[in-house]
């Protein structure tokens, strides 16, 4: 059984590794009740359906990354690849009638068939937020300010860098499309495969490539951000003058776009150069039409999704396990009286180590191992007191405790 590992593409989570995960969606936990954000959790499979209609037949992740498979009366399903979708689907199915703005918050793994790379897993971790029912471009801008916010409490505020740009309205992107489609079939044959599927179908997605050559003609491609509306200038004008008011700095990257239709108006990505070729952290936009996509009622909405592997690379070393308290009996009447007492001191908040066998010594270095900052010895002597020994384990000073007083001693380890 020694060579059985995970299967390639997914990770154990060990104690360490789970530290890092938890220290970083209790920080997110906390900063989304701060903005009013409430979480959901949707199911790690969907009909595979729910998926093709949110990323569009001809991405990436719907024709080579999804896992998909059929239940037993031929069903089509799939493990969620990313977690808008799945409340997308939820707000349909349950949400619709609720008052907005609804803000959501979930968390959890995703699943993706794609190449290894540092940060990135075949199954991994995200998590993310929701803004429905916000068509104001001050959504857009609480979104973003609170993403800066985690990221700042994460203590990786200055490793990252905030790229934004706009997509317009659907005129706008209509009129781009077609000015866009022009230039590229010009250069038709200096494109990759996948970006010369993609230019009759969905263009915008060819900014997503990641082909050499696909970039260095992207590079003369005429801007989005040259063709706007009035309306789709004014709302990006917006989104900046609050970005920068809330104190919130940013980039101008007009190559940031988003290939499906129903993205609009903003598109973000906080990136790093501190994880190679996997410089996104968090990135998210608005998509006003994603709810009718999914046949439900115009709502528009905007968020964002992070992944917590890629933080965790990031993050500082967060605090270890509190210090326990070792409770050291010696005899058999001892450890009968030692069962009492660690259920007494975990129920006042204490943690406790509990030495299961061996002499003292034995047992005092099963403390020390445990990183134990007292032990509470319990002998005959002791018991005959109705008291323990107390030992600091850093000074090795012991004094004797009524075990009626433990409590009250033991606070100052707290």
């Amino acid at each position: 059984m020694s060579d059985l590992q995970p299967p390639r593409g997914t990770h154990d989570l060990l104690p360490e590794d789970q530290r890092r995960h938890r220290h970083i969606t209790e920080t997110v936990l906390r900063i989304a009740g701060l903005y009013g954000y409430e979480e959901i959790s949707t199911p790690i499979f969907e009909a595979t359906d729910v998926f093709r209609r949110t990323l569009g037949e001809t991405s990436d992740i719907v024709t080579k990354e999804m896992y998909v498979f059929e239940d037993k009366k031929g069903r089509s399903l799939a493990l969620r690849p990313e977690g808008t979708a799945g409340v997308a689907r939820a707000f349909v199915s349950h949400l619709r009638s609720k008052p907005l703005p609804l803000k959501l918050f979930y968390q959890g793994p995703m699943f993706r068939y794609e190449r290894m790379q540092k940060g990135r897993q075949r199954q991994f971790h995200q998590f993310g937020i929701e803004l429905l029912g916000v068509p104001e471009p001050l959504g857009d801008v609480e979104v973003i300010t609170m993403a800066a916010h985690i990221l700042e409490a994460l203590g990786v505020a200055d490793k990252v860098t905030l790229e934004i740009n706009t997509l317009g309205d659907p005129d706008t992107r209509q009129a781009y499309r077609d000015i866009l489609v022009a230039f590229l079939k010009g250069h038709r044959d200096g494109l990759s495969k996948d970006s010369q599927d993609r230019l009759d179908r969905n263009p915008l997605r060819i900014f997503d490539s990641k082909d050499a050559g696909d970039q260095e003609i992207l590079k003369d491609a005429p801007k989005l951000t040259g063709h706007l509306t009035p309306a789709s200038q004014d709302f990006f004008d917006t989104v900046k003058g609050g970005l920068l008011a809330a104190g919130v700095n940013y980039t101008l990257n007009p190559g940031l776009v988003r290939g499906l239709d129903y993205y609009c108006h903003t598109a973000f990505e906080f990136t790093t150069e501190t994880l190679g070729a996997q410089g996104a952290v968090l990135a998210g936009g608005r998509y006003d039409g994603l709810i009718e996509a999914m046949g439900g009622p115009s709502t528009p909405g905007t968020g964002w999704a992070a992944g917590v592997e890629r933080l965790a690379l990031m993050i500082a070393e967060p605090p270890g396990p509190a210090r326990p308290v070792a409770v050291v009996p010696i005899g058999e009447a001892a450890e009968a009286e030692a069962l009492s007492l660690v259920q007494r001191l975990r129920q006042a908040g204490f943690p406790v180590d509990l030495g299961f066998a061996g002499n003292l010594k034995k047992r005092l270095d099963k403390a020390n191992k445990a990183n134990a900052v007292a032990a509470v010895i319990l002998g005959q002597d002791e018991l005959e007191k109705q008291a323990a020994t107390v030992r600091d384990m850093e000074t090795g000073e012991q004094t004797e405790i009524k075990l009626s007083a433990l409590e009250d001693h033991l606070a100052r380890y707290r």
